[in-house]
């Protein structure tokens, strides 16, 4: 009987000496090749060498080493079909029955700091992903596996002789999705080398780094996937650290995200950002952190309860006796110290998700994306704030007092759902009109939103997201006492606005460049 044969030859050698082991006593012979070859014959073991079955020496550096008819027979022949059996035997082709292999290091080289192109394309694995190809295409003959925490199973069910057809069917398709993602990184790469930046076809790589509960309604199944480059994921919330309560939820990191988002355009004061479904509650700057929370809470005190809030400096005990006054779901930070830990885990099912770097601005090859029925759109994430020139366009100028205010009010409404509003008075977003129909509307809600909250819109400043088509808005934010405004401007309607802003005697200010959020 001729003996069955296993092909190894891998990169990542996690368990694979113990593996080799337990096929060589089940009566396999070895073939393998470089690194993996010397660390089996290290163990002990005798692994032929690849070129004692090609009969043909490495060459180019080893860049040719398994494209060969000797290999590649001896994996797509099919078992079931006699004409393929004899072709082998005529040519002197022995059948090999499994493969373990996973790729050069791609990815791990590409992370490199100063890694140059030539570089990374040797680093590009041919022969292992053909090799791994023709054995998955060969699934019903072949057991393949690219994924070491495979090996006890595939070692127990040759043992036991369990290999059924699905579960080689699962292993095939754990090698094209390998190979798939492996690709999709080789190009995505050189893609960005080229400076692409909507190819005609785009292919996305992902890894799930937990299932959900539910989607967004319990009725829905979903999932968190992350990106593969830790690059990446720096400074997001794919690299948070969850440190107590419960599982994070399908709308919990939605909401985290738009939190992060907004938080990062303060990243040079101490900040919190509380969000409600997706849409900020209270956004705020302090002196220190507790200051911040503080005043983030008096934004909105109703909204914040059962509340995300996002933190961009250390949470200290101070500041988590004040959290743990109220409900809340989330509180992201950078750190939190070790009292506020004690403090906050009276609160077992609060999360707390430890993001190093949270201040860190976002890869600038960040995209913004939404699937629809179909399709994908696609965009570069909005990451800047003004355009080049701004211009005051009322009689009255702005004082550098209300200008500071104007920008943090317009940081705010940048992150908040279209149509949007925000009023903005020492450093706190005292009234949010987010996520309405028309302006008007999203005015009206910011101001009473302000005056419900105990906070006087009189002397406050306004954001908004995009341009008023009419003057309603303004004569609505001078009757709440408002004293400058910020908009993109561009209406062919603006000259009403700014004429209604001389007549209240208010500043307004465009800034070229709006911010719708969908």
């Amino acid at each position: 009987m001729t003996k069955r044969r296993a092909l190894i030859s891998v990169s990542d050698k996690t368990g694979v000496v113990e593996f080799a082991k337990k096929l060589t006593e089940l009566g396999f012979e070895i073939i393998s090749t470089g690194g993996t070859e010397k660390a089996l014959a290290q163990a002990g073991l005798n692994p032929i060498n690849i070129s004692d079955i090609t009969g043909f020496p490495e060459c180019l550096d080893g860049r040719v080493k398994t494209l060969h008819p000797a290999v590649h027979a001896g994996l797509l022949a099919r078992r079931d079909l006699p004409e393929h059996m004899d072709q082998l035997k005529v040519l002197g082709i022995e059948k090999i029955d499994v493969v373990a292999v996973n790729l050069y290091p791609f990815k791990a080289t590409i992370e490199k700091p100063g890694v140059t192109l030539a570089e990374a394309i040797e680093n590009i694995d041919i022969g292992g992903p053909t090799m791994i190809r023709s054995a998955a295409k060969n699934y019903p003959g072949v057991l393949v596996v690219v994924d070491p925490s495979d090996y006890d199973e595939v070692v127990e069910r040759i043992k036991t002789d369990t290999a059924d057809e699905q579960f080689r069917f699962m292993l095939s398709y754990k090698v094209f999705r390998h190979t798939s993602v492996y690709d999709t990184m080789i190009s995505n790469y050189m893609q960005s080398k080229l400076g692409i930046e909507f190819p005609d076809q785009l292919t996305l790589a992902y890894e799930k780094k937990q299932d959900m509960r539910y989607g967004e309604n319990p009725h829905q199944n979903g999932a968190w996937y992350s990106e593969l480059m830790p690059s990446e994921v720096h400074g997001t919330l794919s690299s948070a650290v969850q440190l107590q309560g419960k599982e994070l939820s399908y709308n919990n990191i939605n909401d985290c995200g738009g939190a992060l988002d907004l938080l990062k355009e303060f990243a040079d004061k101490p900040a919190v950002v509380a969000v409600k479904h997706a849409n900020p509650c209270g956004v705020a700057l302090g002196k220190n952190i507790c200051d911040a929370y503080q005043k983030a809470y008096a934004c909105d005190p109703v909204s914040i309860f059962g509340g995300i809030v996002a933190c961009n400096r250390e949470v200290d005990e101070q500041t988590a006796n004040e959290m743990v006054k109220i409900f809340l779901e989330i509180i992201i930070a950078p750190k939190f110290s070790e009292g506020a830990k004690k403090v906050l885990a009276t609160k077992k099912n609060l999360r707390l998700l430890e993001i190093k770097d949270i201040e860190q601005p976002y890869n600038a090859n960040t995209r913004d994306m939404k699937k629809v029925a179909g399709g994908l759109l696609t965009q570069n994430k909005d990451l800047s704030l003004y355009a080049e020139k701004t211009e005051v366009v009322t009689d009255n100028e702005p004082t550098k007092a209300q200008l500071a205010q104007l920008e943090f009010a317009y940081k705010v409404v940048k992150h908040t759902k279209s149509n949007a509003i925000v009023l903005a008075k020492n450093f706190m977003a005292i009234g949010i009109g987010a996520g309405q129909t028309n302006r008007i509307w999203a005015a009206e809600q910011a101001i009473a939103h302000a005056k419900q909250a105990g906070n006087r819109p009189r002397g406050a400043v306004l954001a908004s997201d995009a341009f008023f088509p009419f003057s309603d808005c303004v004569l609505t934010a001078a009757k709440a006492g408002i004293k400058a405004i910020v908009q993109p401007g561009g209406s062919i309607r603006d000259e009403e606005s700014i004429n209604a802003c001389n007549e209240k005697g208010m500043a307004m200010v465009f800034v070229g460049q709006r911010h719708f959020k969908h």
